[in-house]
Order: C-alpha cells, then sequence, then structure tokens
C-alpha cells in the first residue's frame, strides 16, 4: 500500500541527509546538524542558480580570523559541510554559528507531522540497504529517485509535491 506525504524538498533532502549521516556512524545530533546544512547547501545553490539571491561576501580578512584550525569539511550527500568539533560532538555550521540539532527535529516535526516516524522508517530501510562505503556514494542519487516532483525553475521554489515512501521501499527492495 502506498503511502504519499505531499511537503517540499528541502525538509525531505534534511532528513535523508541526517539517516544518511547516522548510517555513515555520526550520532542523532551531529546528523541533525549535518542534515539541516546539507539541505541549506542545496537551497542556496538552487536560489543562486535561479537568481532567487546572491551569495554573500566575507572580506578576506574576517574568513582568516575565523581560526581555520577549527573548522572540518565533511562530505555528504556530494556537498562539503563545513563543520566544528565542539564539545557535544560535531556539529555542522552555517556563518559562524553551529545548527543545533533540537532546532533540526523542531523543523522535521513541524513539516512531516505525523508522517515523520514513518517515512524516517522508510528512509533508514533505504540507507540499510547499501554499505556505508556504497551509500556515501550513491546518497545523492538516490534522494533524486524518490523527491518528490515540483515544477522546474522558479515556480517550483518552495513548492510542495508527493513524497511516495512506496518508493523508499522499492529503492530498498532492488538493492
Amino acid at each position: 500500500m502506498s503511502h504519499t506525504i505531499v511537503i517540499n524538498r528541502a525538509p525531505v533532502l534534511t532528513l535523508w541527509a541526517t539517516v544518511v549521516a547516522e548510517r555513515l556512524g555520526f550520532d542523532r545530533d551531529e546528523a541533525l546538524s549535518l542534515g539541516k546544512a546539507v539541505a541549506g547547501l542545496n537551497a542556496q545553490a538552487k536560489g543562486r542558480r535561479l537568481g532567487i539571491f546572491t551569495p554573500g561576501k566575507e572580506p578576506g580578512r574576517a574568513a582568516r580570523e575565523r581560526g581555520r584550525d577549527q573548522a572540518l569539511r565533511i562530505e555528504l550527500c556530494g556537498r562539503p559541510v563545513p563543520a566544528v568539533n565542539t564539545a557535544s560532538g560535531v556539529r555542522a555550521v552555517t556563518g559562524d554559528q553551529a545548527i543545533d540539532p533540537a532546532g533540526v527535529e523542531r523543523y522535521l516535526a513541524g513539516k512531516f507531522g505525523a508522517d515523520l516516524d514513518a517515512a524516517r522508517r522508510a528512509m533508514t530501510a533505504l540507507a540499510r540497504a547499501f554499505e556505508p562505503e556504497d551509500l556515501a556514494e550513491r546518497a545523492f542519487a538516490l534522494y533524486a529517485a524518490f523527491r518528490p516532483a515540483i515544477p522546474s525553475g522558479a515556480r517550483g521554489w518552495g513548492a510542495k509535491g508527493e513524497l511516495d515512501l512506496a518508493r523508499l521501499g522499492a529503492l530498498a527492495a532492488r538493492r
């Protein structure tokens, strides 16, 4: 039986990247932070491509004073995610702020509502169908295979589409 969720792509990618990060060995809070960053980086790239916004520029001196030794880059879903190792574990950063995992949980709960657990289970089953190394290589292509269909171009910015959880199950089964 098919179970579909009408939702836009950003929370779908956030949850998928979170599940992938967990499969790759990050704990739940680390994965939530990284997942949110992947979706944000994806949205920024698409927004720039569509001309919706332009990237900010940080003066060279401010960039150098940030403390390069503390910065990490973690490859997730085809994106290099800026991160920092904090006392609480690895956290993705946006600007100079670590992404709060509790805020990401609230975001996902708000966007998925009662469907969050079912979506997480379906994505976890798909992620577990792959060895971590293979999943790391295929994560974004898998997302592209199940993400909600939306109109192309600026019309699709923020648009909702249908996420079919049965499609995730079929992708896992094909594995």
